[in-house]
């Protein structure tokens, strides 16, 4: 007897849980704009940055890094919320951010070496080719936050170009720089913010070069050899 579509997903998200953190940070990208527009969605964008943060901890297990070093990090961002909640302070989010970038920074690098270990291109592996990309994209975005909130107007818009940068416009920035593509009308102003979108943009010509490209021979030769 066939199990059920609902039991079988779950199973294939349990076997695969770098597809999970994967579905978890695209949708994201569909529900930060309107959890920005309100504050009841704002409230809703902390609590749904938790559920990353626990799912991408899950997702660092599987990696031949210390899980217990992601571990501490997701903690101190948890703790971080807390007080900034209960007792907001000016250098509160500005902590906050590095340490968000610290752990997504980690998370990255944990995966890469999950995919580099072995000479096997797995499933798992593939999906984590793309959640490692929304990992660098998101720590990046984290670095600009704190940049922002150090010296405000690093970064400029055609929109109100010297208000301050939301989080959905920095990200927007970070996924056209790691990508390569370019398309975006946020631009770095600041010596210290160009600084940084340069090295974005170095990390991200070294991902595809380094690691998406292995995947992909590694592919290939796993197809050549069935045959």
């Amino acid at each position: 007897m066939s199990k059920p579509p609902r039991v079988l997903s779950l199973e294939y998200l349990r076997r695969t849980p770098s597809a999970g953190l994967l579905l978890v940070q695209l949708v994201g990208i569909l529900l930060y704009p309107w959890m920005e527009a309100s504050p009841r969605g704002r409230g809703l964008l902390t609590a749904f940055g938790l559920v990353v943060l626990g799912v991408t901890v899950r997702v660092v297990r599987k990696s031949p890094w210390a899980t217990w070093l992601a571990l501490v990090l997701a903690a101190l961002v948890v703790a971080l919320f807390v007080v900034e909640a209960v007792s907001p302070r000016p250098a509160l989010p500005v902590a906050a951010a590095a340490l968000e970038a610290a752990f997504y920074f980690y998370a990255a690098g944990s995966l890469i070496a999950y995919m580099m270990q072995d000479w096997v291109a797995t499933t798992d592996e593939l999906f984590a080719a793309g959640a490692t990309f929304t990992l660098l994209v998101w720590g990046f975005a984290y670095i600009y936050v704190a940049c922002e909130a150090v010296a405000p107007g690093s970064f400029s818009a055609p929109i109100n170009p010297q208000g301050q940068r939301t989080w959905l416009e920095l990200m927007f920035l970070s996924i056209a720089v790691l990508s390569g593509v370019g398309l975006s009308d946020i631009v770095p102003v600041a010596p210290f913010a160009r600084a940084l979108v340069m090295l974005e943009a170095f990390a991200g010509v070294m991902y595809l070069a380094l690691v998406v490209s292995r995947l992909v021979a590694l592919t290939m030769l796993a197809a050549k050899e069935r045959k």
